[in-house]
């Protein structure tokens, strides 16, 4: 919520939200990480991560960009509603066949998708790094996990989507990892876990 104040008789607004940020990292490296374990070769495509992907991946961080564009972050808004909508797009993708609305996807268009996201996420990457290191290996090493997806798809390789599987794993590791230190940093009012932001302030004990 935002309540008015009053400073030299000017009316103004004090924004008393909480940050949306660390709900839509959690929401997006959780489930990155449930499906990676599968493209790492461990399960088979089912619908844990089909639930994860509508709900969590998908819905959550739709909502986070709402609330992000709330805040003015022109950012937080194109990225979080951006990729919730990956996850509700990559979860119809997947059903649509199922439920008789067109064909499975064949290996050429799902590498022209992934790479394109692939170089969103890349463009979007100068932009995170300037917020902090940590946030900029998020979209960093999220851009490479696209182009390897896109080039295993392109080539046919299980070898390729296999080891884009672990790279995959660390990827959600680290958006989790960026959102919980962020919680944390604010909860304690000092860095518990460093994100290396320029702003960030080092206290020595």
């Amino acid at each position: 919520m935002s309540e008015s104040v009053n400073e030299g008789g000017a009316a103004g607004w004090r924004d008393r939200t909480g940050n949306p940020a660390p709900l839509g990292l959690c929401a997006f490296g959780m489930t990155t990480i449930l499906l990676n374990i599968h493209n790492a070769g461990f399960y088979a495509l089912g619908g844990v991560i089909l639930a994860m992907g509508v709900f969590y991946g998908g819905l959550a961080q739709i909502i986070v960009g709402l609330m992000e564009w709330k805040k003015g972050n022109s950012f937080g808004t194109l990225a979080f509603f951006s990729y919730g909508a990956f996850w509700l797009s990559f979860v119809l993708i997947v059903l649509f066949p199922a439920m008789g609305l067109g064909a499975a996807a064949d290996n050429t268009s799902m590498a022209a998708y992934l790479l394109l996201w692939g170089l969103f996420t890349l463009a979007l990457f100068p932009i995170a790094l300037r917020s902090s290191k940590a946030l900029g290996f998020v979209f960093g090493s999220l851009a490479l996990l696209f182009i390897i997806l896109a080039l295993g798809k392109a080539y046919s390789s299980p070898d390729l989507i296999t080891m884009a599987g672990y790279w995959g794993i660390i990827v959600g590791a680290s958006a989790i990892y960026t959102g919980i230190a962020q919680i944390y940093n604010e909860s304690f009012g000092r860095v518990v876990l460093p994100l290396c932001s320029k702003n960030e302030k080092w206290r020595s004990k």
